[in-house]
């Protein structure tokens, strides 16, 4: 963000302290709601279907997420936000579909319980150490952005203390009111975050001339084709610069990034499985999605319109905030800048409380350590509170989070997916399969960076796309690689599963008190009576 010149600061500095006062009174007035872990992990199974979708949404409708699309809109128009916003709908429509029905059934508290009662002891370490990766460098990217933020609003503020100082306030309401605070701030950050960017399209829209303007727009930074998703291989562009093999590869691993890799996450399950029943919790996924796409294409449509608009801009990250300080009134821009501010601790609280989770509920039975209900409760702030120590140590280590951040991510995909959909749907899948499935994935993935870096896969490598940039390449190069693991694992799943059969017999699917589950076909799909999840009923 660049406030430099802007002389309604002092308005988005009074707005962010609303917010933060409001996080802060919602977490107290939440703590006194929360009885045992049902109530601090999944809000006691009570949110109806307008708070499940409007949570799910508001968690990935954040700050980078916006000026993320815009900016890469501005460069590459569509195709550089297949990733997101149009991979992470496809990730829940599909979770809503496929999954989200059954692990609602199975009253799970953390994704990691479906690794641990289908495969076991070795499955559920693997899961949920790379659900603690995930979401330790993932909340030290978001104490890093909001604490650029205080930083640039108090230039004598050094970047480190407004970091430690947005920490401690996420994790101080965070520890207080659990998910019940989360998705209760969700839902009104909601409102402001896709109120603000509905508000900065229509005004931009406005100064280009109306939908002709848009749809008149030729060309972006790098891209001749700016509202074209697939990849042009026949023209100047590619997909983002890369051509034959490697472009349908980046272009296929854009989709499978998120819309794969972010199923298997406990962020998101954890919000469906706060749902009042299973219709709840498929259809607020479903709206989740609905919202994230509708709002979510604003932004990249932001960023075409600002090429045309300002073709010059030096640093693309800023031009989400530069078209709103350029054309919107400075009341409204400085509520939407402190409700981007806001978005970012709502990613933030999810994962403090995603990880504290896994520990709690997966790792600490694992070994050994058997708690009570309020002993469960108290345990799980605890280790929130640790998640926000551990965070702001990743973020003063700034300098790792890009590539950490990208790892983590990917591992998801390459290591997670493929036992988590197979053992949901193939009764013949077991923990030999899954153990192999994960690490085989992660050692294709962790070969072919360097390969397609410097030698490429079909194509120019990335170093050489480029232009020698090693965190570009690197990015790019992750992103390829992780095309061949998934297949790999996915491979691996299928032929280790029916090879050992006999040695580690399949476990079948069971619910959080060992209960078979019923997983005929029609039963796991999101395919549930819309009106079921609209009536009030009571929390199974």
């Amino acid at each position: 963000m660049e406030f430099e010149g802007y002389s309604h600061v002092w308005l988005v500095v009074l707005f962010i302290a609303i917010f933060f006062a409001v996080r802060m009174a919602v977490g107290i007035w939440s703590s006194k709601k929360v009885s045992d872990a049902v109530d601090y992990i999944v809000a006691g199974r009570r949110l109806p279907i307008y708070m499940v979708g409007a949570s799910v949404m508001a968690t990935w409708f954040a700050a980078e997420t916006l000026m993320g699309a815009s900016s890469n809109a501005y460069q590459y128009g569509l195709q550089g936000v297949v990733f997101d916003p149009f991979g992470a709908a496809a990730c829940l429509f599909i979770s809503g579909f496929l999954f989200t029905r059954v692990m609602r059934r199975a009253r799970y508290l953390t994704v990691v319980d479906f690794f641990e009662r289908r495969y076991g002891k070795w499955m559920t370490i693997l899961a949920s150490l790379l659900q603690l990766m995930t979401y330790f460098v993932w909340s030290g990217a978001q104490i890093v952005a909001a604490g650029t933020i205080v930083h640039v609003l108090f230039p004598s503020v050094p970047l480190e203390i407004g970091m430690i100082l947005v920490a401690v306030w996420v994790t101080g309401y965070t520890m207080l009111g659990g998910m019940l605070a989360d998705t209760t701030l969700d839902f009104m950050q909601m409102f402001f975050t896709a109120g603000g960017v509905t508000l900065i399209f229509l005004f931009v829209l406005n100064q280009v001339g109306g939908w002709s303007g848009l749809t008149s727009i030729s060309e972006t930074l790098y891209n001749p084709r700016p509202f074209t998703l697939v990849p042009d291989m026949e023209g100047e562009a590619g997909y983002l610069g890369y051509f034959g093999a490697m472009g349908w590869m980046y272009w296929v691993a854009a989709w499978m990034a998120i819309g794969f890799g972010s199923v298997p996450t406990q962020d998101l399950f954890q919000r469906s499985m706060s749902g009042r029943n299973e219709a709840t919790a498929v259809w607020g996924t479903y709206l989740a999605g609905f919202l994230y796409l509708f709002f979510g294409v604003m932004s990249p449509l932001i960023g075409i319109m600002m090429f045309k608009l300002a073709p010059d801009v030096v640093n693309p990250d800023g031009v989400l905030v530069k078209a709103a300080m350029d054309y919107m009134p400075p009341v409204l821009t400085a509520l939407f800048l402190a409700a981007l501010a806001s978005a970012l601790m709502s990613t933030s609280d999810s994962s403090l409380l995603a990880g504290a989770s896994v520990v709690t509920q997966n790792l600490f039975p694992l070994f050994g350590k058997r708690l009570d209900p309020i002993s469960e409760v108290k345990w799980t702030r605890i280790m929130v509170l640790v998640s926000g120590l551990v965070g702001v140590v990743v973020a003063i280590r700034a300098a790792v989070i890009y590539e950490l951040g990208v790892v983590a991510w990917s591992l998801l995909l390459v290591g997670l997916f493929s036992p988590f959909a197979l053992g949901m749907y193939w009764k013949k899948a077991n923990q030999w399969g899954a153990v192999a499935s994960y690490l085989g994935g992660f050692l294709v993935w962790a070969v072919g960076i360097p390969i397609a870096q410097h030698i490429g896969l079909g194509g120019d490598p990335t170093v050489v796309v480029c232009g020698g940039d090693m965190d570009c390449a690197f990015w790019d190069a992750t992103y390829i690689a992780s095309f061949p693991a998934f297949f790999v694992s996915l491979f691996l799943m299928i032929v280790v599963s029916l090879l050992t059969q006999k040695q580690d017999p399949p476990k079948p699917i069971t619910d959080i008190d060992g209960k078979l589950l019923d997983t005929s076909l029609i039963s796991n799909l999101g395919v549930i009576s819309l009106q079921d999840a609209l009536r009030k009923l009571r929390p199974e």
